[in-house]
């Protein structure tokens, strides 16, 4: 495999004029990769090397780099010369939500954005809107977004956040300097599967909404415990704030109606992203209309507030419809081939890992996975920090890069297979990592 020099030298010479080199610094990373070409399983860096790739621009295609069947959406929109007017609806926007709403059985109604970020944003505005109160409840270790109620405690150190306490909450550790104190103290942290801390914070505080990932991938594959998501719908019942699912992650990628149909819990609102265009820029906040429909309340002191000049444009509009129509399809059975992926991967690991002789645990949900250095499934992010091996991770997953495998060479990062894999990718993948294992 080829030194990544080109890619070295594209970062020296983008710092010049991009601080960071990087228009999206969650992007740098080392080794620092510049990609230029995806086809389906495969992406190639400037340098000539090739590799199967797992990040996928952290899940979002989850039908390969290139679909055909989306690309040609696509070149349809632009061979038919669609505009973008800024004035009244596009051509696709009704087309989309409608088989939108069809797909996902909880939602009602939607609003496009083109960020995930975006759609978390005002799914926070509704619930404050709704309820009339101001505080929000987020998951340490969750990612919900680059805006102030969220960019806070994604992979928090202990010096900054403390030890595991329940019931209680920790400490604003904020992603971004300019968040001004009064704001943040709107914003209450928990961890994952503990209700006893979202009853404390709602008995403390006026809430609006609780707002996580189902599963929490942002840290991997962290799942709900057994009555977890349902405490969270019982407790935002009785105590009258929403719930709302963030699903720009687990969305499309788990099920046509989400991770929400899997576990049989209907939250308020929900936003998605990512794999619902197939990495085209496309967000979606959705829900029960009653709620929805703030954005247009009559009174002007209730309604929300949507806007934005790209939102439906229609490139991305043709991609999103393209990926839902081949998502449902029984022809193409994108679920069935991608959760069989992932069963022949987690069972090579468990064959493969323990020659490493320390304690590992190979966590997935369909085609999503993540191997923690630790004896046990992980519930919560302080039960990564405490028992999760961070250096042997990054050892690996650099290790995995040499030998061609791309999985984001940070630790706890989720790995994301899509349907352009194919057995021979999973038995080849395999095949590194035993390589791997043994030089470790």
């Amino acid at each position: 495999m080829q030194e990544n020099e080109k890619s070295a030298a594209i970062l020296r010479e983008n710092a010049r004029w991009i601080p960071g080199g990087v228009v999206s610094l969650n992007r740098k990373s080392d080794p620092n990769i510049c990609f230029v070409k995806g086809n389906g399983s495969l992406v190639e860096d400037i340098d000539g090397n090739s590799y199967i790739d797992y990040q996928a621009g952290f899940a979002a295609s989850f039908l390969g780099h290139n679909d055909p069947d989306v690309n040609a959406a696509v070149l349809q929109t632009l061979q038919e010369q669609q505009v973008l007017m800024g004035a009244g609806p596009t051509l696709l926007e009704g087309e989309f939500a409608e088989l939108f709403c069809q797909s996902v059985p909880s939602v009602e109604s939607v609003q496009i954005t083109t960020t995930g970020s975006e759609a978390t944003y005002h799914a926070i505005r509704i619930a404050r809107a709704v309820t009339g109160r101001d505080h929000v409840i987020v998951m340490q270790g969750g990612y919900n977004g680059w805006h102030n109620d969220v960019a806070c405690n994604v992979i928090s150190q202990r010096a900054d956040v403390g030890s595991y306490q329940s019931p209680g909450e920790y400490p604003f550790d904020s992603l971004s300097a300019g968040v001004p104190k009064n704001h943040s103290d709107l914003v209450h942290i928990v961890n994952y599967n503990d209700l006893e801390s979202v009853l404390y914070v709602v008995q403390n505080y006026d809430v609006a909404c609780i707002l996580l990932e189902p599963i929490l991938q942002n840290i991997g594959i962290v799942k709900p415990k057994e009555g977890y998501l349902e405490g969270l719908r019982k407790m935002a019942d009785e105590h009258g704030f929403l719930l709302i699912f963030d699903e720009v992650k687990t969305g499309f990628r788990h099920a046509l109606g989400g991770y929400q149909s899997i576990c049989g819990i209907q939250p308020d609102l929900s936003t998605f992203g990512k794999a619902v265009a197939n990495g085209y820029p496309l967000g979606v906040i959705a829900g029960k209309k009653k709620y929805m429909d703030y954005f247009v309340d009559p009174d002007k002191s209730k309604r929300v507030m949507i806007a934005g000049t790209f939102n439906a444009f229609p490139l991305t509009t043709a991609a999103a419809i393209a990926t839902l129509k081949k998502l449902g399809s029984s022809e193409h059975r994108v679920y069935e081939h991608v959760e069989a992926l992932g069963a022949r991967l987690e069972q090579g690991y468990n064959e493969i890992f323990p020659k490493l002789g320390v304690p590992f645990y190979v966590a997935r949900q369909g085609s999503a996975f993540c191997t923690y250095f630790m004896d046990h499934a992980p519930v919560n992010f302080h039960d990564i920090l405490d028992n999760h091996n961070f250096e042997l991770d990054t050892q690996y997953r650099k290790k995995l890069i040499k030998e061609g495998i791309f999985n984001f060479p940070a630790p706890i990062k989720q790995g994301s297979i899509s349907f352009a894999h194919t057995e021979d990718d999973i038995d080849r993948t395999l095949e590194a990592t035993e390589r791997v294992i043994k030089s470790l």
